[in-house]
């Protein structure tokens, strides 16, 4: 009986056709094991280039950053610095080494990177996990086809930019506060990093830019947009980090110290002219020299004998620049914080009036304020200053004008204001960052 039974069970086994897709489901499983394996060695080196691309994008922002104040040597080893705690050499091998890291150039026309360790311009930075180093990027079924690991490299490059609206425009870190019956050209920047007031009857030419962080703060009357041509195709939202308020006295430094590169081409000398008085005609300061001026009592006026030109001045006096006064190629520094007026004037003209060319720039840099009774006229002008900038009635910067202030700017009426570009070359400003590529 037990004899029959068992027969008849294997009769079933062996007729039973239940289990036919047991081979080819182990086809199918195998497979499935197989694009797994794939897909966990794919995610790896996914991971490992996003880990490596993060390192290159922080440490080439702080090469170039470093570079603006250190030779390529310092910059890079501050730069490498950043690597420790991005990828430690503990756990990731050497990822970034000094020669992976090369200043030059980049052309955007072509996208390609030139090599210049004497540039601050741009730079490229190259991470890697490479056999070669001993820290390739380890497989797990690559493995048994012959691939045990995988190389992985990305690369950064960060270039410096100069923002247009800081290389002519009005740019404050407060309210920039605009009148009526004035006239802003193609390539104008105003910009507040709160907000734009405008009042009425003024004109935007296409390619004026009006910015602030929400352009729904704007202040404007009742039809304003009517009112003024032109402002609500200027519009923009928009936030500058202001770099060159926060290095005035870096830049100070630079400018007062003979042959640094931020030294004025125009002083030949590293004489300094030293000069006291209440009252000073502009003819007893030197030319292509440093002058430091004195004062008894707060202020100290500048008459206008003869231009300003071809000279750097410097005082701690309240400054008041007298009616007619020209600077070309001249830099003038107040260092007294009143935020007020610590320079001031009327009738001043600040640069060249050549139709923008080559040279002939000036700049007013100020510790304080600015305030300007009537007639401000800047051609290749610039001016800086912590505090306020006001001006009054009739200024002209339709050659080029870069006011920039820490506070508020305010201007009244019957302005025109341009851009000029190759004019502008002289003024100082700050190099801000971006990836390239």
């Amino acid at each position: 009986m037990k004899i029959e039974i068992l027969s008849g069970i294997l009769w079933r086994l062996l007729r039973d056709e239940e289990g036919s897709f047991t081979t080819f489901g182990l086809y199918i499983t195998a497979g499935m094991a197989i694009v797994g394996g794939i897909a966990v060695d794919y995610q790896n080196a996914l991971t490992a280039r996003t880990q490596l691309q993060v390192t290159a994008d922080t440490v080439a922002h702080a090469a170039l950053y470093n570079r603006e104040v250190m030779g390529p040597d310092e910059a890079r080893t501050a730069a490498l610095a950043l690597v420790a705690s991005t990828q430690p050499e503990d756990s990731y091998g050497t990822v970034l080494t000094s020669e992976d890291i090369l200043f030059g150039t980049w052309s955007y026309k072509d996208m390609a990177f030139t090599v210049d360790d004497t540039s601050s311009q741009a730079v490229m930075v190259s991470t890697a996990r490479l056999a070669d180093r001993g820290n390739a990027v380890s497989t797990f079924l690559m493995k048994f086809i012959g691939l045990g690991s995988l190389d992985v490299v990305t690369n950064a490059v960060y270039v410096t930019y100069k923002p247009a609206c800081l290389r002519e425009g009005f740019v404050a870190e407060d309210i920039v506060d605009i009148q009526s019956n004035n006239a802003f050209y193609n390539g104008f920047c105003i910009h507040s990093n709160t907000h734009v007031s405008v009042n009425s009857n003024n004109f935007f030419e296409p390619g004026s830019v009006v910015s602030m962080p929400d352009t729904t703060l704007l202040d404007l009357p009742k039809s304003g947009f009517e009112t003024n041509d032109g402002l609500r195709d200027a519009l923009r939202n928009g936030y500058y980090r202001i770099r060159i308020l926060n290095r005035i006295e870096e830049e100070i430094k630079g400018i007062m110290t003979y042959g640094s590169a931020t030294m004025p081409t125009y002083i030949t000398t590293p004489t300094i002219n030293y000069v006291s008085g209440r009252n000073i005609d502009i003819s007893q300061l030197q030319q292509n020299a440093y002058n430091i001026v004195s004062c008894s009592g707060n202020g100290v006026t500048f008459r206008p004998d003869v231009p300003m030109r071809n000279m750097v001045v410097k005082t701690a006096c309240e400054i008041t620049f007298g009616n007619g006064t020209v600077l070309e190629d001249a830099i003038v520094i107040g260092t007294s914080p009143n935020m007020g007026s610590s320079i001031k004037g009327s009738h001043v003209q600040v640069g060249r009036n050549d139709s923008c060319a080559t040279g002939g720039g000036a700049i007013l840099l100020s510790m304080g304020g600015m305030s300007f009774a009537s007639d401000l006229k800047a051609y290749g002008g610039q001016l800086i200053a912590v505090g306020d900038i006001e001006f009054a009635a009739n200024a002209d910067g339709i050659e080029g004008a870069s006011f920039i202030s820490g506070r508020t700017i305010s201007g009244t009426s019957n302005m025109t204001m341009g851009f000029c570009d190759g004019g502008m070359e002289h003024t100082l400003q700050a190099p801000y960052f971006r990836l390239a590529h």
